[in-house]
This record gives structure tokens, sequence and C-alpha cells, in this order.
């Protein structure tokens, strides 16, 4: 389960590219293709070293125009669609 206390990091078992604003990962492990829009750039930008959810969170209130409610709902669920995709490690505060 992710939180805002989670410890998020991009996987070892990727690739990726930035291709005018937008980011395009390789799974290594399963060779699947998988593309980020240009938030989801920035989010993947911010991820490159292991940075607690609500850091990411922040950072993107500070730079985009959203509702604080939405940007964490939004944030959490791009965060567990990478994570099932294999893209992201993650760890629970605690622990890491």
């Amino acid at each position: 389960m992710i939180s805002t206390d989670s410890i998020v990091v991009a996987s070892s078992d990727q690739v990726s590219s930035d291709l005018a604003g937008e980011i395009v990962m390789l799974n290594l492990k399963n060779g699947t293709y998988y593309g980020l829009d240009d938030v989801g750039a920035r989010i993947w930008g911010l991820i490159q070293e292991p940075r607690p959810v609500a850091a990411v969170r922040d950072a993107i209130l500070g730079e985009y125009e959203v509702e604080p409610e939405r940007c964490e709902r939004d944030l959490l669920a791009l965060l567990r669609e990478l994570q099932d995709s294999g893209l992201i490690e993650v760890k629970d505060a605690a622990t890491a």
C-alpha cells in the first residue's frame, strides 16, 4: 500500500528516455513500454532518487495549479500503476 509516508524511487529494472517533455520507459523484465505525459514526466524526474511521496506531492503543488486533494489522489493512483508495472520501488518510511 502506498501512502504519503512511503518512499518511492524508479526501479533499476527499467530504462527511460525524455521525448519532447514526455517520458517513455521500458520494463527490462517484461519488455513492455510505458509512457508518461508532461506532469507524469515531472513526477518521474522527482523519483529518480528515493523520495517521500509527500515531498513529490508538495513539489507538484508548488509547480502546478491543482487542488491538494486531487493532486494527492492522482499522484497515489499514478504511483500504484507504476508499482504494478514494475517501474518503481516502494518502501515504508519506517523500513527505508
